[in-house]
């Protein structure tokens, strides 16, 4: 297990070049946005637009901060993305906008390469201790609100919000508790 703290993530602009993003975790190591395998990020959104085009990619999107997103994906009916949401999953390679909801927000994004992995996102509030089995070969925690003690095969660490546990070669069972109430996001890829 590898704790990775949220100051030291990369910052990146967006393709689009509309705002900036913070790279928890690609693979592969030093993979760009033509090449990566799969790839997990926090952006700030600032003004309404749409979202860059990504082919082949498929996406995943959690609310952190803020009012939230009306997003229009495809033509599709709009939705409302909130930080009481559960994660929307959308192809990354069809016409995607978003109009905030009130103040500006910093979501969670997990893209796979659709012929090379998969992956799942799941919100889970933590107030005392929890185990959660991973089943999938690499998972990451995102502690999205408060602090988490974890333990994952007797190693041991803490995340502070925006902090991210990341499991290679997972199939274990993570032991996350909280004194007081907190929420995270798993993200699994296989």
């Amino acid at each position: 297990m590898r704790i990775l703290k949220s100051n030291e993530y990369r910052r990146m602009p967006w393709r689009n070049g509309r705002g900036e993003t913070a790279e928890v975790a690609i693979s592969p190591t030093g993979a760009t946005l033509e090449d990566f395998d799969w790839r997990v990020s926090m952006a700030r959104i600032e003004g309404d637009g749409p979202f860059s085009i990504f082919p082949q990619i498929d996406r995943t999107l959690a609310v952190l901060r803020g009012d939230g997103l009306c997003l229009s994906i495809a033509g599709s009916a709009p939705l409302e993305l909130t930080r009481d949401s559960e994660p929307l999953s959308f192809p990354g390679d069809v016409a995607a906008g978003a109009t905030l909801l009130g103040a500006a927000v910093t979501d969670l994004n997990v893209m796979t390469r659709r012929e090379r992995s998969k992956h799942s996102m799941r919100r889970l509030h933590i107030a005392g201790s929890v185990e959660v089995p991973l089943e999938a070969p690499l998972a990451l925690l995102i502690c999205a609100e408060g602090s988490l003690q974890i333990d994952v095969n007797a190693e041991t660490g803490t995340l502070m919000t925006l902090d991210a546990l990341l499991v290679e070669e997972a199939r274990a069972t993570v032991r996350i508790s909280s004194d007081a109430s907190a929420l995270a996001y798993l993200i699994e890829i296989h």
